[in-house]
């Protein structure tokens, strides 16, 4: 019997309420998202939630579908990107571009903005929205968003340190209001009462059945969150292969060797000139 994964999200249906919601935590995939990379704590932090809420979103989608989130600004850190396939596979990036002014999400992005991309099979287009940042921290942002996109109040509470991130997510559902007219706010307000420690301390058995001790919970099977993206370099041969013999020799001449950083990915491929030499002029067979 395989161990439980300790990257996850589980979804949960406070069913005399009408009100859904989600816990998303990430432990491995946590690491293995900083792992080589030196971000300084505040940005590790902030790319770590919204990597939960990236996980947490995907997994709760109708349809199945590929989410992106970046948020773009002109602070420090000029790019915050989280990407996550329908399978919950994970990756994301954070570009700092000089010297941390503080630790808020204003003071590390300054003016930003938020870009959300949704590709889901069937679609001829992926489904683009860019809005303005409002919201102190991540999870105001994501919570504004959640509840002008679906137009239902939405609440999400965030934490993070070394070892883990979790999301905790709540919903009001269309008919929540003729089950129990006050059942949004008490929810709500019971939610607001969670602490970060319980947050990454506490299973979502225990967490749940601290924060809604008299509802009756409904909590489904976790869904596994992994982080599995292999070096490609023949994706990247192709790639420098598209530019053209002319522009890749030209990059060799003047460093020595044709690097590609795939940030996302977290990987670096290094043509030397013997590699270049094969792949503009591959070997004949015989």
């Amino acid at each position: 019997m395989s161990a439980r994964p300790n990257s996850y999200v589980r979804r949960f249906l406070l069913e005399n309420l009408d009100i859904r919601g989600a816990v998303a935590r990430l432990e491995d995939v946590w690491g293995a998202l900083r792992a080589g990379r030196d971000y300084p704590p505040e940005v590790a932090a902030t790319l770590g939630r919204m990597s939960a809420v990236a996980a947490l979103i995907t997994g709760n989608l109708k349809q199945p579908g590929r989410l992106t989130f970046q948020i773009q600004g002109h602070g420090p850190v000029s790019l915050l990107v989280v990407d996550c396939t329908a399978e919950l596979n994970l990756r994301a990036h954070a570009r700092v571009d000089g010297p941390l002014r503080g630790a808020s999400l204003e003071q590390l992005v300054g003016d930003g903005r938020l870009q959300l991309t949704l590709d889901v099979e069937g679609l001829e287009h992926p489904y683009q929205s860019v809005v303005p940042l409002e919201g102190e921290d991540v999870a105001k942002v994501f919570e504004h968003y959640l509840s002008q996109s679906e137009q239902q109040p939405a609440g999400l509470w965030l934490a993070a340190d070394g070892d883990a991130v979790v999301a905790l997510f709540l919903q009001k559902l269309p008919g929540a209001d003729q089950k129990d007219i006050d059942g949004w706010e008490r929810a709500h307000l019971l939610a607001n009462t969670v602490r970060e420690d319980e947050l990454l301390g506490l299973t979502p058995e225990q967490l749940l059945g601290r924060l809604f001790a008299e509802e009756d919970v409904r909590l489904y099977e976790a869904r596994p969150v992994i982080h599995h993206w292999p070096p490609d370099p023949g994706k990247v041969a192709g790639m420098l292969h598209s530019l053209g013999e002319e522009e890749v020799r030209a990059i060799l001449a003047e460093h020595g060797a044709v690097e590609v950083r795939d940030d996302l990915s977290n990987h670096t491929y290094r043509f030397d000139a013997d590699d270049i030499d094969t792949l503009f002029r591959p070997p004949t067979l015989h």
